[in-house]
């Protein structure tokens, strides 16, 4: 707690800590839940879920004469404890029951609760088709994390109780039903069928579920278990090019734990209008019907194969070890995050994992600076669902990763397998990791712990380099540039590599302690090396600026055998800026033998203000990686030119294999033809070819088409491109492009006519009302990029009336930002766009002097 005080009350972060945050634990246990029973019943046109829940409990202590439930917005008709009566008091979120006599330590109790529950707030969610989607399916499903399953049976709701289940419920034909566990029985009941669900091994509240819909099945195997998927029928190749991957996951991650798969089968139900990306209940994941690739999506889209590995690996961390308290979520979503990296890594090589663990560094370090910073464990919060943020899902893969650097691989998978065979089937806190890794491998780890997991934040590290060359003596300083006071340094063993252009793999490497402010090291070596390398294998969460000279950053950038460091050479290299370094990179974007270097050097280009850089960006569109020519295609739309504009242009009028590179090409667009002064650039003729894209181009999870939407977005004084916008945010529009549209408004908004502003504020506060998780955040989204007053209003409207605990922050995190533009950001904004202008004559300048500078050392050379 003080440590977290000592984080995030310095004005440099904002506070994870909201108005009304409070310390949050587990409630007493009257006693250990044995067995929790379902028997429903679904009136699915009425939406509405009714019958009986009963509860197993095995009390722990004497004399207890009430029993408080968690149980919101249920019709509660009656409660019996082992067949008689019981007196209760419902209050709308609490089921209190009394009891006609006190408990005796040992002697179990059995529940049973009649109740029913109609249209559903949360927990639980019924889809059917409407006047605006008529085709929508039929289905009903369940979302349980973090605290929702009180909303669609009564229980203890919280992880730290544990315990077997099943379902028994009663569905009409020719829906089917699926749930944790096996299936023991199917039932015919005239127009109806029973599905009678067991689940043998124990889980908690929040991971018991249910789908319902006339699903198509396709089964695969592992070993001797069953491996399911479930779709909307039509789309069972889509499934299988999605999902099939699945049977080898779980040997590979079966191995990668040391401990076999637990459950009797494995399912992945594919939802409509599912909350999230996916939800690990036991045994049955759901997931949403988006990750379900087409075959051109197969080209670029590895987000399905993360997304599958994820929540399977959660059937290990998360549903065979689960969570004690809510705060500990960071071992669960750290390791299967982690375990994307890893899959990465076995599926595609240690290059392409280096560069998975880069983007989920990046991904915190955007939340920690822009956001808050926060320890990734603390109780102190108003809703746990706030803790799921970037700091338990990919800062918590990074520690992973760093714990495997301090330990080496044969310790570190010991130490893995030893957590999981010692605590499968219980509950598990960050204590007890550490006490694994310790019990496997003697080390004690606590001092890693304390600087990443229990307080917030992470080193900057800048870095200068100079040689002795009479001394053959290497200089390196390090400054820790986060540290205002003693608290806030970290103390790390870092290694520092040297490396020579003819022996680009083989690096001599130091190893040293950083645990100051600043601090000067000296390495002695035969000769002067061509390049350093920090942080040898990238294996510490950090940022790194690297001042060092121009000749070792290229050396760097050329033959480091890392492709992160390489990256950093880059993003240095990109700061000095001129033609030598234009040169470079260039080299890099054409010859560099991994994409994730090529795309990032596509990106730092863009940096470097100089005319020669189109011609180097440009050919950068032919490459082979679609993954490059996305980054092609923004980075020349920071150059702003009539040149960039009709590669550009081309590239929208012809297309691509890619999906995302078509859509990068249409956003860029937008924003080259919005933003630049050029008189050949056409203002209508850009809106009226990005109509066109909206008419024809409809694919897979409209990714182009929302990428046409984003650069109609960037006209913000045009009301053409404000009505195509407007019409794409109406229902009936598919809902990925709507969603689309939706959050384009905030950015058009920003230059439009009083009268267009009203019709936008208009909008937003018709489509606030709609109760779609999704759609709330993509309204939040749009106004919190506002600069009016009325925009508050709606945020404050929303926060006010959800439900749902994410919207409420979500809400009430951007009516700051947009009081911050209502103030001096707007004029700022409008300093800046006159600034881009001098910057951009400025660049021609430059470029011309570069042009001169280039002749003449070759004239130089010449003679």
């Amino acid at each position: 707690m003080l440590q977290f005080h000592f984080d995030t009350d310095k004005k440099r972060y904002k506070s994870f800590e909201l108005p009304g945050a409070k310390p949050h634990y587990n409630p007493d246990k009257p006693g250990q839940v044995e067995h929790i029973f379902l028997n429903l019943s679904l009136d699915i046109s009425n939406q509405t879920c009714f019958g009986d829940c009963s509860i197993s409990l095995l009390p722990i202590r004497n004399h207890i004469d009430r029993l408080v439930l968690d149980a919101v917005n249920l019709k509660i008709k009656s409660v019996l404890i082992n067949e008689v009566e019981q007196k209760f008091e419902h209050d709308g979120k609490k089921l209190y029951i009394y009891l006609s006599e006190a408990t005796q330590c040992g002697k179990r109790l059995l529940l049973a609760i009649a109740y029913s529950v109609e249209k559903p707030q949360r927990g639980i969610y019924f889809i059917q088709p409407n006047k605006y989607y008529p085709h929508k399916p039929t289905q009903v499903w369940t979302q349980g994390e973090d605290e929702d399953s009180r909303y669609w049976f009564p229980c203890f709701d919280y992880p730290g109780q544990l315990s077997t289940s099943e379902i028994r419920i009663r569905v009409p034909k020719p829906l089917m039903a699926i749930s944790n566990g096996e299936l023991i029985d199917t039932l015919e009941d005239g127009n109806h069928q029973i599905y009678h669900w067991v689940q043998k091994q124990v889980h908690p509240t929040y991971l018991m579920t249910l789908a319902v819909s006339d699903f198509s099945e396709i089964k695969q195997a592992w070993r001797d278990k069953t491996i399911s998927y479930y779709v909307e029928k039509g789309r069972e190749a889509d499934a299988e090019r999605s999902l099939s991957k699945t049977p080898r996951m779980v040997e590979f991650l079966s191995q990668s734990y040391g401990y076999i798969y637990p459950y009797a089968k494995y399912a992945q139900v594919c939802v409509d209008d599912f909350i999230f990306g996916g939800m690990e209940n036991t045994s049955t994941t759901l997931l949403t019907d988006r990750c379900l690739l087409d075959e051109r999506s197969l080209l670029d889209n590895r987000n399905t194969e993360s997304l599958v590995v994820h929540e399977l690996a959660h059937q290990w961390f998360g549903d065979l070890l689960v969570i004690k308290h809510w705060s500990h979520a960071w071992i669960k979503e750290g390791m299967a995050s982690y375990s994307e990296v890893m899959w990465t890594e076995h599926e595609y090589g240690l290059e392409e994992a280096a560069y998975y663990r880069l983007l989920e560094a990046r991904s915190y370090l955007n939340e920690d600076s822009h956001r808050y910073r926060r320890p990734m464990v603390t109780h102190v919060y108003r809703e746990a669902i706030e803790l799921y943020d970037r700091h338990i899902y990919e800062k918590g893969s990074c520690v992973y990763h760093m714990i495997r650097a301090e330990l080496g691989e044969e310790l570190f998978w010991q130490a893995i397998h030893t957590f999981v065979k010692d605590y499968a089937h219980q509950t598990v806190e960050t204590i007890d990791l550490l006490r694994s890794i310790e019990k496997a491998t003697g080390r004690n780890l606590s001092f890693l712990f304390d600087q990443y997991v229990y307080r917030g934040g992470h080193p900057d590290f800048k870095i200068t380099y100079s040689w002795d060359g009479d001394a053959n003596l290497a200089k390196l300083t390090v400054t820790q540039t986060q540290a205002s006071d003693e608290r806030d340094l970290f103390d790390l063993k870092i290694p520092i590599g040297f490396g020579y252009r003819a022996e680009k793999s083989l690096l001599k490497t130091f190893t040293v302690r950083i645990n100051e402010r600043e601090q000067s090291f000296y390495f002695p070596l035969g000769e002067k090396p061509d390049f350093i390398s920090f942080d040898v294998g990238n294996n510490f969460l950090k940022t790194v600026v690297l001042e060092y000279p121009l000749p070792e950053l290229k050396a760097q950038l050329e033959c480091d055998p890392h492709p992160v460091s390489r990256i950093y050479a880059a993003e240095a290299l990109a700061k000095k800026g001129g033609w030598e370094v234009v040169q470079a990179l260039s080299n890099a974007l054409q010859n560099d033998p991994f994409w994730g270097v090529r795309a990032e050097v596509a990106k730092n280009l863009a940096e470097v203000k100089l005319d020669q850089v189109f011609d180097s960006l440009v050919s950068g569109l032919g490459d082979t990686s679609p993954f490059v020519r996305v980054a092609v295609v923004e980075s020349l739309s920071q150059i702003k030119t009539y040149s960039s504009y009709q590669a550009v242009k081309e590239l929208v009028e012809k297309g691509d294999q890619s999906y995302y590179v078509e859509a990068a090409a249409c956003q860029s667009l937008g924003l080259i033809s919005a933003t630049n002064l050029d008189e050949n650039i056409d203002e209508d003729t850009t809106i009226n070819l990005l109509a066109s894209v909206l008419q024809s181009r409809a694919g897979w999870n409209e990714i182009v088409r929302s990428g046409a939407i984003a650069g109609l977005s960037q006209f913000k004084t045009s009301e053409a491109a404000l009505n195509l916008v407007l019409e794409y945010s109406k229902l009936g529009v598919s809902q990925a492009l709507r969603l689309s549209a939706i959050k384009a408004l905030g950015k058009i908004s920003l230059g439009q006519s009083p009268t267009n502003l009203e019709r936008i504020l208009g909008q937003l506060g018709e489509i606030a009302k709609e109760t779609f998780f999704l759609t709330q955040i993509a309204v939040i989204s749009a106004l919190g990029k506002m600069e009016t007053p009325k925009a508050i209003g709606i945020l404050q409207s929303l926060a006010d009336q959800t439900s749902d605990g994410r919207v409420r922050r979500y809400a009430q995190e951007e009516i700051p930002k947009v009081q911050k533009h209502i103030g001096p950001e707007k004029s700022l904004r409008h300093m800046r766009e006159e600034l881009d202008q001098l910057k951009q004559q400025n660049q021609e300048l430059k470029s011309r002097l570069e042009n001169l500078e280039a002749k003449s050392k070759t004239v130089g050379k010449q003679e």
